[in-house]
């Protein structure tokens, strides 16, 4: 699968394409009903299956402070979507520009000119360009006088009948419940990284961490887990801190991963980390004694789940 930034690199090859758009964050099992239907169409006509997404999210370009928390940064979303058979992603940066848009530019620039879509698969409650003036009705027009198709994507409903979405995990995350988030997503909840240096606040207290750099990400989950890293196809079992440490005065939103039995620089190295099980929620600490002595607990928590 190939990852394309900017329809200016789209090429000839990515053209007359079968397209969906969205967020896809968390890449869940509505996603994946969406990503079939794509990849039968691209199968039937004999073109390229696409998606396209936008970095950052719209709702975190217009209002950052209320934009839900991610599910899945960039690289863990291209990550999934690899799996699903579709033939490339293309990136559109959502800034001014893009904004400015509307609906008929967007469909005209983009959808028309930029890719020649054959077939567009999205949400009957697609939303588009300046002002979210375009919509499914839209869409269906503008693609009948141009000579494109236009369906929209039935829900898909879990055991319990709810409608499986990005916000239906995120409420999961939200409670802790890693199971129900798993099983909506079909996969694993996992985020990933770059490891930087950090205020060495752990190795002080005997819990040295890998500190995850999220890039001013706001994530879906906070709190401590029981969580697994690897690193370079090697898996270590450890325990984890995502969230603000509000113990130490901090306001950005870091992964800090303490491993079991590991002695080795994981310093700017990429890994992935997978959440395995809700241990607490994150709070403030009456001093640093507390947590040195809350981190214990958690890590015996975390070691018992493992056994």
């Amino acid at each position: 699968m190939e990852l394309i930034r900017g329809i200016h690199n789209i090429r000839s090859k990515h053209k007359e394409c079968v397209l969906t758009i969205g967020n896809f964050d968390g890449v869940h099992r509505g996603h994946h009903a969406i990503l079939n239907r794509v990849k039968a169409l691209a199968e039937h006509y004999q073109v390229p299956a696409g998606i396209m997404i936008f970095e950052p999210q719209p709702r975190e370009f217009f209002t950052p402070d209320k934009a839900p928390g991610r599910i899945s940064r960039l690289r863990d979303k291209v990550h999934f979507l690899k799996g699903q058979g579709i033939d490339y992603v293309l990136c559109l940066p959502f800034n001014p520009k893009l904004q400015q848009l509307d609906a008929k530019a967007f469909c005209q620039q983009i959808l028309f000119q930029g890719l020649s879509v054959r077939h567009l698969v999205v949400g009957d409650d697609f939303r588009f360009g300046c002002d979210r003036q375009g919509d499914f009705d839209y869409l269906k027009q503008f693609g009948e006088s141009h000579g494109f198709d236009v369906e929209n994507t039935p829900s898909v409903l879990n055991e319990a009948g709810e409608r499986i979405s990005s916000t239906l995990v995120r409420q999961a995350l939200e409670t802790g419940d890693i199971d129900a988030a798993q099983e909506n997503m079909g996969h694993p909840v996992i985020l990933g990284g770059r490891v930087i240096g950090g205020q060495k606040l752990g190795r002080t207290l005997g819990f040295p961490t890998a500190n995850v750099h999220l890039k001013g990400t706001q994530p879906a989950l906070s709190g401590v887990y029981a969580v697994q890293l690897d690193v370079a196809g090697v898996t270590h079992n450890g325990v984890a801190n995502i969230g603000v440490r509000p113990t130490v005065q901090g306001k950005t939103p870091i992964l800090e991963v303490h491993l079991f039995d590991f002695n080795g620089d994981l310093y700017d190295k990429y890994v992935q980390v997978t959440f395995c099980r809700f241990i607490r929620a994150e709070r403030k600490m009456a001093s640093l004694d507390a947590l040195e002595k809350q981190i214990q607990c958690d890590k015996e928590e975390a070691i018992l789940f493992f056994a």
